[in-house]
């Protein structure tokens, strides 16, 4: 797995060079300020970022929003020492894979990119094997295949598109639209009335929680599940109270999806 590091505090940068060295990942650069990170990802192709918040020249929320929105693919460790109160909440809604603050030990590093990583692996699943020729079967007595759970993802990130609907149809369930806003959200609802929508909260144009109610009128069978980094009281009793059928939190990972999904359809 390659890796990029950004950080401008030298001993940070040595640090997690040793450390991720030591446990098999392939750092193909250190960088101390955010001004040169969009080139240096386009020159080395790294498949995770680690990135500090506060940098020289551009700070690491900025970045991590062009990444996720030029290189969706690319998996962004977001690290921060700020002490801001809502930082997590705005780094998974722009679409963080992982996060750590500061300071942190060798092993909340590590159990976290081990985290990005299956994450990653786990949504970009395998390719599928070749379907088997099968003998001619009588008609009348084939089973019919089960019909899948459809699903429409909802989110302005790039990337968290991207990571759930690799997920959600390694789980089975297949994906038929995938939209941005809360409007285009509405008119998918609309048009494909799936079973479980997936809908990001802080939007453009129109947000989760505004659009949900409308949500629920186009399509009254769909489960909707707003997906959030924010997981204050106010906004998951709003929800709920909107007729949100649960909620999953950013950073996104495999575990929670398939518990949660296994509940809502109750497998």
């Amino acid at each position: 797995m390659r890796v990029l590091i950004v950080d401008d505090n030298a001993s940070m940068r040595n640090l997690l060079n040793v450390l991720l060295s030591s446990q098999g990942y392939e750092v193909v650069g250190m960088l101390e300020e955010g001004k040169g990170v969009m080139e240096a990802v386009r020159k080395l192709s790294p498949d995770i970022v680690c990135l500090d918040y506060q940098l020289p020249g551009r700070n690491g929320l900025e970045i991590l929003r062009e990444i996720n929105s030029t290189y969706p693919q690319i998996d962004v460790l977001f690290i921060t020492a700020s002490e801001e109160a809502d930082i997590k909440s705005k780094a998974a809604d722009a679409g963080s894979a992982g996060f750590l603050q500061k300071p942190f030990g060798q092993k909340q590093v590590i159990d976290e990119l081990q985290q990005v990583c299956a994450t990653r692996q786990a949504s970009r699943g395998s390719a599928p094997a070749p379907a088997a020729v099968k003998p001619p079967t009588d008609q009348a007595t084939e089973r019919p295949t089960p019909q899948k759970h459809t699903a429409v993802i909802v989110d302005d990130n790039g990337s968290i598109r991207l990571l759930l609907k690799g997920l959600v149809t390694e789980l089975g369930l297949n994906v038929l639209a995938q939209v941005a806003n809360g409007e285009e959200a509405i008119r998918a609802a609309q048009a494909h009335h799936p079973t479980v929508l997936f809908l990001d909260v802080d939007m453009p144009i129109l947000s989760g929680l505004d659009a949900l109610p409308r949500i629920l009128e186009a399509s009254p069978a769909t489960a909707v599940v707003m997906v959030t980094g924010d997981t204050s009281r106010s906004i998951v009793e709003r929800a709920a109270g909107l007729g949100a059928r649960g909620y999953i939190v950013k950073p996104v990972r495999p575990a929670y999806i398939e518990k949660f999904l296994k509940q809502l359809f109750q497998i």
